[in-house]
């Protein structure tokens, strides 16, 4: 069961086209074709090109391209907040809101063409957002899944809830959780990849495996390819064993 994966996006249209590539590559020579790209959330916020990421996907997928797009907790607030205005998710902290800085609503907005965040009153820089924002994205955000099951591995954005089967974990959990999940050690009875969490390279767990590396503060973005139970860093010299 050969998977691909690429980590946490936010809106790097570059980092992107340039993993995919590498995924053609190492298809190419490895096969099979029809081997799923799983993306783990985060399309969109702190990078230039929010709308050009989310356009690319839409694209590959109407050439029919097999790929998975997971719900990032970013990607969420984006969509929240074309909802309504005033949209605070309920696990953001209280001091916090989707275009304060540190989060990157506002790139995302002025990839779409919608400046002033930060400087408008907010139901203005919604109404001119939701002008903005083509219906194709809009549906493609509602379509996002909140988890991918191939083979022994399972695709979040965030990681799980420990000890809870897969039917009753919440989309809170899938999307936003970190400690209870990132220091719990046991078996969860598949191996979950993951984003969501910044690491200074993909670093395989044993029972987790990290593909964050920081691509929304400027560091690179990862893929991997996940072959049986051997995980594979694509680079531009080939496969790199990631070793538990």
């Amino acid at each position: 069961m050969l998977t691909y994966a690429i980590g946490d996006i936010h809106g790097h249209l570059g980092p992107l086209q340039d993993l995919h590539g590498l995924i053609e590559k190492d298809r190419a020579a490895h096969g099979p074709a029809e081997a799923p790209v799983v993306h783990v959330g985060d399309l969109v916020d702190r990078g230039p090109d929010s709308k050009g990421v989310i356009g690319f996907l839409i694209a590959g997928r109407a050439r029919g391209a097999n790929w998975i797009v997971l719900r990032g907790n970013h990607d969420r607030m984006f969509r929240g907040f074309l909802d309504d205005a005033d949209y605070q998710d309920p696990r953001l902290r209280t001091d916090l809101y989707w275009l304060h800085e540190r989060l990157g609503g506002a790139a995302t907005l002025a990839s779409y063409g919608v400046k002033g965040a930060g400087e408008r009153f907010l139901h203005d820089l919604q109404a001119d957002a939701r002008a903005a924002v083509p219906a194709a994205h809009l549906a493609f955000l509602d379509g996002l899944q909140n988890y991918h099951l191939h083979g022994t591995s399972l695709f979040v954005h965030a990681g799980v809830r420990p000890g809870v089967d897969l039917r009753y974990q919440t989309e809170d959990d899938l999307l936003w959780i970190r400690n209870d999940f990132l220091k719990d050690e046991r078996d969860h009875g598949a191996l979950i990849v993951h984003g969501h969490t910044p690491v200074d390279r993909v670093i395989h767990y044993g029972n987790r495996l990290n593909l964050d590396t920081g691509a929304g503060y400027g560091d690179p973005m990862s893929a991997v390819v996940i072959d049986g139970r051997a995980v594979f860093q694509l680079t531009p010299r080939g496969r790199v064993r990631i070793a538990p």
